[in-house]
């Protein structure tokens, strides 16, 4: 079992790096960035908006994974996979009801990752 936990473990890091790089990007290259969400950059406001919530984001959710798998507390899974939850159901929302394109290119891996760390936070064992 420890093979598999170890194995579960990088699962959930690689994707929790990502996101931690993620929002670091868009706190110091968001021009390099927002493309991959399909997004172009806002001025004034706007722009701190995009940089603000989004870094905020991706920082939230790599933060609370790698606590997770550091710390050995499941709890913090759960805010990650609401995170990653929230933003897949807003995307259809925004193309059932706002005539948004289906991004399934990004809502894919949400539900994949969010996926991901329901088992990590089912099978991982619980620090004491």
């Amino acid at each position: 079992m420890p093979m598999t936990q170890n194995a579960l473990r990088v699962l959930v890091l690689v994707p929790a790096l990502l996101f931690i790089v993620t929002g670091v990007r868009w706190l110091i290259a968001p021009a390099g960035v927002a493309p991959m969400l399909g997004l172009t950059l806002e001025e004034g406001i706007g722009l701190s908006s995009q940089v603000g919530d989004l870094a905020g984001f991706f920082l939230t959710l790599g933060a609370c994974m790698l606590i997770a798998l550091i710390s050995g507390h499941r709890l913090w899974y759960y805010p990650a996979i609401m995170l990653l939850a929230f933003a897949a159901v807003g995307r259809v929302l925004a193309w059932l009801l706002h005539d948004a394109a289906l991004a399934l290119q990004l809502i894919a891996p949400e539900v994949i990752i969010a996926l991901l760390l329901l088992v990590a936070a089912r099978y991982l064992p619980e620090a004491d």
